[in-house]
């Protein structure tokens, strides 16, 4: 499943590894997405947001 919030399309970001004996080997920074029941368009629905979104209050949650 891709790492990618609904709401604001935030996704994975690249970057490396870099050991103490400098070899270095791909690495990448996933956003911290959580599962959620939110109103989306006047409807609930369930979806997976950063929580970025949720901290800033674009998501509102539904219970």
């Amino acid at each position: 499943m891709a790492a990618r919030c609904d709401i604001c399309g935030k996704g994975p970001l690249f970057g490396n590894n870099v050991s103490h004996a400098h070899n270095i080997t791909k690495r990448r920074w996933n956003p911290n997405l959580q599962r959620v029941r939110a109103i989306i368009n006047g409807a609930h629905k369930r979806a997976r947001v950063c929580t970025a979104c949720i901290r800033t209050g674009r998501v509102i949650k539904s219970h």
